[in-house]
């Protein structure tokens, strides 16, 4: 349940026409009472259907003069983001290449996760031990990944100096996004309460095709291995994600300090970003 003093969910959701599960992190209250500003930063899925209405509420209402890309160059390909005047976008693959290989031989990814072929070859990977494996090792693997922790510190130094809004995004808006949107509000100074309510807000968006999925599995004889498999992939896993966080805590001591040794984005840097962002 979110604190009293937050915003709700439904605040922070922006109303775009064919942009999905995005959501904005102003109004989140940080640990020392301030809170962040609004229109400034935005989290979603790819931007490959954005409407011309979506496109201009984000460089109208957000003045967005950034926009960073964590997919890989296989669905980059599939579904190019759309360009919009005066705002840069920049590509990160934030994957590790070993997750790269089975996403690309397979085509797991869900980009399109309302379309019936996806759902139908997830169903297919529930039962394969392997895909199950890879599902549970995927946020350890992105955090610990070196060059992955690399392009989180360039994303985070570029919201920083960023001149206008910035959104960042993935395939569904959910894992290496969520990760980065938990790597912003760490460097603001947002609880860890904070950190995993938003991250788990992406069950709210996906909950309809969730529910349709666990239902196919359950007919097709599945058990929680393979429910938990679907419940991961087409949503996101929020066991998976605090016991990510606890290796971190277990490895570095903070989120703040993993901020800082392993992306780079120092302590000075995390105090400049709360100064720019929050009021």
């Amino acid at each position: 349940m979110l604190s009293s003093c937050q915003h709700t969910p439904k605040d922070r959701t922006i109303p775009f026409e064919r942009i999905e599960n995005a959501r904005e992190l102003g109004g989140l209250v940080m640990q020392d009472g301030r809170s962040i500003r609004w229109r400034k930063l935005v989290r979603s899925g790819n931007l490959s259907l954005a409407s011309n209405r979506d496109a201009a509420m984000l460089t109208g209402r957000f003045r967005l003069s950034d926009v960073y890309d964590f997919r890989f160059d296989a669905e980059v390909e599939a579904d190019p983001d759309r360009t919009m005047e005066g705002v840069t976008i920049t590509r990160l693959s934030t994957l590790p290449q070993a997750f790269v290989d089975v996403f690309s031989s397979g085509r797991t990814d869900t980009a399109h996760i309302k379309s019936s072929n996806i759902l139908e070859t997830l169903a297919k990977y529930a039962f394969v031990p392997m895909a199950q494996e890879m599902a549970d090792k995927l946020y350890p693997g992105i955090v610990m990944d070196t060059l992955s922790q690399r392009l989180y510190g360039e994303f985070l130094r570029g919201v920083l100096n960023a001149k206008g809004g910035v959104l960042w995004h993935c395939s569904q808006g959910k894992d290496r996004a969520g990760w980065a949107t938990a790597f912003v509000l760490s460097a603001l100074g947002a609880d860890r309460q904070t950190i995993v309510e938003d991250f788990s807000l992406s069950n709210v968006s996906y909950a309809p095709a969730v529910e349709a999925l666990t239902e196919r599995i359950t007919q097709m004889g599945g058990g929680e291995k393979e429910l938990a498999f679907i419940r991961a992939m087409v949503g996101v896993s929020v066991e998976n994600f605090e016991r990510t966080l606890d290796l971190i805590d277990a490895q570095y001591g903070s989120l703040s300090a993993y901020l800082e040794k392993a992306l780079g984005f120092t302590a000075q840097d995390q105090e400049k970003l709360r100064d720019k962002l929050l009021k």
